[in-house]
């Protein structure tokens, strides 16, 4: 949305609990206020030094006459006049950071045939959108490619499905994210791996972590689930692992469909715990 040219630039620094704008620099303060201050002080001293008064007087009345002119005309002054100067590195520091590269995380379906990837990554780069890694998954019908974009940061998510889209991708999704979605997905699995294996009663929560879903069921001890009655839009968002000891486990991920490369790992994961837990030794200590 643009921003109305009536309002202050530096009305974007305002708190928005109370309103009030950051201290300035003092330096910068210390400025503003001198330069208000010192005519009003010119005038003041040229006028009251003309008078007959008595000398006491003259510095009676210019201490008083200075000091209610700085505090309610000066000071206000200053602050209203030279706002855009007094909070100008804050003014450049938010600007810098508006205009700081987002990362994105982006899902979209193309067609299994050369030249598909091509379009799609040219459609973006007319964004200067940057392909910082790509995952591909086969699907029935041509293949799912997820990718992590850095994009300039004035770009929204319906630019970036428009790029999609307009590259030839179809049911694309968009999300913000951070550089965690950059650490290593092998690494992660395996360590995750580890702590089922440690403990194989952890599989539920293991396979939400690994998969940033929300558990549906069964409820881990001391874990909120998800209600019964919510309503799902789209199959794809629900996985399902069957196991043998404790009931199927339900995962839930709205607006984020599984693919089958997720499936698959945390169907994995199902099967290293069902292995684990019908191994007397592991069993005894994942029970103690």
């Amino acid at each position: 949305m643009k921003r109305d040219t009536r309002t202050p630039a530096t009305a974007e620094l305002s708190c928005e609990v109370c309103g009030l704008l950051p201290e300035p620099p003092k330096a910068r303060l210390t400025l503003a206020n001198i330069a208000v201050t010192l005519p009003i002080e010119l005038l003041v001293h040229a006028l009251v030094v003309e008078t007959s008064l008595p000398y006491v007087a003259k510095v009676l009345l210019l201490a008083v006459t200075a000091t209610v002119l700085v505090i309610w005309v000066a000071e206000p002054s200053a602050a209203k006049v030279l706002r855009r100067w007094l909070h100008a590195p804050a003014l450049r520091h938010r600007r810098k950071l508006q205009s700081a590269p987002a990362l994105w995380r982006a899902r979209t379906v193309l067609r299994d045939e050369p030249g598909s990837l091509q379009k799609i990554t040219q459609s973006l780069a007319r964004l200067d959108a940057n392909i910082l890694s790509i995952h591909v998954h086969p699907i029935d019908g041509g293949v799912l490619d997820e990718f992590v974009l850095s994009a300039p940061g004035e770009l929204r998510e319906p630019d970036l499905l428009n790029a999609l889209d307009g590259g030839g991708g179809r049911k694309s999704y968009v999300w913000p994210t951070t550089a965690l979605a950059m650490a290593d997905g092998q690494t992660k699995a395996l360590s995750l791996a580890a702590r089922v294996a440690g403990n194989p009663t952890e599989l539920s929560l293991a396979v939400a972590e690994l998969l940033s879903a929300k558990i549906i069921s069964p409820t881990p001890e001391g874990l909120a689930a998800e209600p019964a009655t919510t309503v799902v839009n789209d199959p794809a968002t629900l996985l399902k692992i069957p196991t043998a000891w404790h009931g199927p486990l339900v995962f839930s991920r709205p607006g984020e469909p599984f693919t089958p490369a997720e499936s698959a790992r945390a169907h994995r994961l199902a099967e290293l715990a069902e292995i684990l837990a019908h191994t007397p030794g592991t069993a005894a200590t994942a029970k103690g």
